[in-house]
């Protein structure tokens, strides 16, 4: 899987990808940042795992952090989105922005909508439309652009080729890497704990073998973790109960025995079934992990960035807020990761970026692990998977980096704003509630503003919403909600959600009024 480097050198993409050391400094830096930004927040993921996501296309606005760069008074940024953007989450975002006027921001910001309501890739749904395409390259400023991607894959690289602008993302060539097998061979290769586990199959005859000898090594087993290769976010993921299944007298017993509690599998995706994962399987591949058991475990991640320079930075920790039947669907985050294992994380994550560097890779990645708690206070941590793209934790870290334009400390492991207070946060995709259907962005903004949950500049605390879009339909909205510390960030997470249930339980007793129409 290593990229050849006799041939990149004559690769067009690797050609147009040379541009990006140039522009480096203009991407990242806050200040002065002379370039046009083209965000493109394509969920380029296999179409029926993003079924099991409900509201899956408002995705596409947690980049919406990006306009937080049109801080830099040079930058120009192009969003384009699937369907329209709400205007009031627009706006939004822009009144954010500390130190520059509205209508200048505004004036740099243009935003771009497919009016296609489909699961097909954003990605690809730009590039079947040439005029559109046309569009965007016009407004792009030759050899002063770059692409930002949710994921990357043969997709984006294509449309980065079309458009003739580098793409700061991962080389879709090194994908394998953040997938579930890839990410093993990454851990063993660099010396990480990490659990017990099969290689890659592509039938469930093999997936039960490969059970079986797991089972074998491991006797003393109770549960083991059956995984899609490309499955994300937890939903690929289903558990198989040892403690269930007896005691085989031999290994072809265990094969059989495996092979028919496929069938009774507790998936963590919503309405998966066994006859839906088996079918993916020849596509997807599969691999099954042993479980990591233990009384007070944690599953806290490390995030980091590889420069188009070669260098790795860590940029963050987090401990990951799961749910699900079995605890294995991410379903938000605090920042940062505990005390206890904080810098092991640091160490762990370095040498995972270290490793991804030297193969070629760019950009963001993310290592998640489990940790579990010993009696002498320490903490065994074990390796679980890679992640090569924008997680569920970079939206509301670049949002508090932006927000307070303050910066990590690899010291301490704490984020310090330009004051020298540190800086915590809670964090979620997935503020979720039957009751919060109906609700339009402007009656959000109404509750924001009525019991003051909004973001203050001045202590430099409060709530950050994203996938606005996404409430009127499911239900669901997005926030981050900032603190000094992180028992503060956790109250003000929990008023949101006290003041949400009050506001939409308390509408639905009411009576409907009529529209009050002022005619003049």
């Amino acid at each position: 899987m290593q990229r050849d480097e006799s041939k990149s050198k004559h690769d067009p993409f690797q050609k147009l990808q040379s541009r990006l050391s140039g522009l480096w400094q203009s991407v990242d830096a806050q200040i002065d940042s002379d370039c046009d930004i083209l965000v493109v927040p394509s969920l380029s993921l296999d179409r029926n795992e993003l079924l099991k996501i409900e509201g899956c296309i408002h995705y596409e606005e947690r980049l919406l952090f990006s306009l937080m760069r049109l801080s830099n008074p040079r930058t120009r940024l192009i969003y384009v989105t699937s369907v329209p953007l709400v205007p009031m989450a627009i706006d939004y975002y822009l009144q954010l922005l500390p130190g520059i006027p509205f209508a200048h921001a505004r004036e740099r910001l243009l935003l771009i909508s497919t009016n296609d309501y489909s699961l097909q890739p954003l990605s690809q749904k730009i590039l079947d439309r040439p005029r559109l395409l046309n569009r965007i390259e016009q407004a792009l400023r030759p050899n002063r652009s770059v692409m930002i991607c949710y994921n990357s894959t043969a997709i984006e690289r294509d449309l980065a080729l079309k458009l003739d602008v580098p793409l700061y993302a991962l080389d879709p060539d090194l994908l394998y890497w953040g997938t579930k097998a890839g990410s093993r061979q990454i851990f063993a290769e660099c010396g990480l704990p990490h659990p017990d586990g099969s290689e890659l199959v592509f039938n469930d005859r093999e997936l039960a073998q490969v059970a079986a000898n797991l089972w074998e090594r491991q006797p003393q087993l109770l549960r083991l973790v059956v995984k899609l290769n490309e499955g994300f976010s937890g939903e690929g993921n289903a558990i198989l109960d040892l403690r269930t299944l007896g005691n085989p007298s031999s290994y072809g017993d265990r094969v059989q025995t495996i092979e028919r509690a496929f069938e009774h599998l507790s998936f963590q995706g919503a309405n998966e079934t066994w006859s839906n994962f088996r079918a993916k399987i020849p596509h997807l591949g599969a691999i099954v992990e042993a479980f990591v058991e233990g009384d007070g475990k944690q599953s806290p991640s490390v995030q980091g960035c590889i420069t188009p320079l070669g260098t790795v930075e860590i940029l963050s920790t987090h401990d990951q807020i799961l749910g699900g039947p079995d605890g294995q669907i991410f379903l938000g985050c605090q920042f940062p990761a505990a005390a206890g294992y904080r810098h092991q994380l640091q160490e762990l994550g370095l040498a995972v970026g270290k490793n991804l560097a030297a193969k070629g890779a760019i950009e963001r990645f993310g290592v998640d692990f489990m940790a579990v708690p010993n009696a002498d206070g320490s903490w065994d941590l074990e390796a679980i998977e890679i992640n090569l793209r924008k997680g569920g934790t970079t939206h509301p870290f670049m949002t508090l980096k932006f927000l307070t334009n303050g910066c990590y400390q690899l010291e301490d492991g704490l984020f310090y704003s330009q004051q020298g207070k540190p800086k915590y946060y809670v964090a979620s995709d997935n503020l979720h509630q039957p009751h919060y259907r109906g609700l339009l962005p402007n009656d959000l903004m109404d509750i924001i503003a009525h019991h003051r949950l909004h973001f203050d500049t001045s202590t430099e605390t409060g709530t950050v919403f994203h996938m606005m879009g996404s409430l009127s339909e499911f239900g669901k909205v997005g926030l981050t909600s900032i603190g000094n510390s992180l028992a503060e960030a956790r109250e003000i997470y929990a008023k949101v959600e006290q003041v949400l249930e009050l506001e939409t339980r308390e509408i639905e007793s009411q009576p409907t009024l009529p529209i009050a129409w002022n005619y003049r």
